[in-house]
């Protein structure tokens, strides 16, 4: 007896829908011509699925458009230090850029550390390193400059710690 049940329980439901001359889409238990025929499982016995709805339609993913051009650029953002990444002692702290297409030639790539440009890194370095620096926190950003039309763009900021080990701890400075 359950195995009958059991059986009953799984069998398929059938479904009709159409789309009248207004362009509303029916749903129906009753065959009317032109329906297309749907086939729906039902758990339970007596329960009969509501029929699909405009809701139910699979939405479309929305359409991102392409990432910004900076000056021309698919690619412009710090990639080292990473954001919140803290440094101990005298840890040299490598400083890249991620940018594509290369450099332009009549372009201009400067550095700002906590507002202030940075020296001495060489002409439109893409990539330095940061000697010794003091215990503070630290905001760095690039920018990219073209000296003919005046325009220019700065990477996102991004923040670093420099912590030092303690005199008066001698126990965690590093190795």
């Amino acid at each position: 007896m359950l195995t009958a049940l059991a059986a009953f329980a799984g069998q398929a439901a059938v479904v009709y829908k159409w789309t009248d001359s207004s362009g509303v889409v029916h749903y129906s238990d009753q065959p009317v011509p032109g329906a297309q025929r749907i086939y729906t499982t039902s758990a339970n016995m007596g329960t009969v699925a509501p029929p699909p709805s405009a809701a139910d339609d699979p939405i479309p993913p929305p359409v991102v458009p392409p990432a910004p051009r900076v000056l021309g650029y698919t690619e412009f953002a710090i990639v080292s230090p990473q954001p919140n990444q803290t440094f101990f002692g005298d840890e040299v702290i490598t400083v890249s850029l991620s940018l594509n297409p290369a450099l332009r030639q009549n372009h201009v790539l400067s550095w700002h550390l906590n507002g202030q440009e940075l020296q001495g890194q060489g002409p439109n370095a893409e990539q330095f390193d940061l000697p010794h620096l003091d215990r503070n926190t630290y905001a760095l950003t690039a920018t990219i400059t073209d000296p003919q039309t005046g325009d220019s763009r700065s990477t996102d900021s991004v923040t670093f710690f420099v912590h030092q080990p303690s005199a008066l701890s001698p126990q965690h400075k590093k190795p």
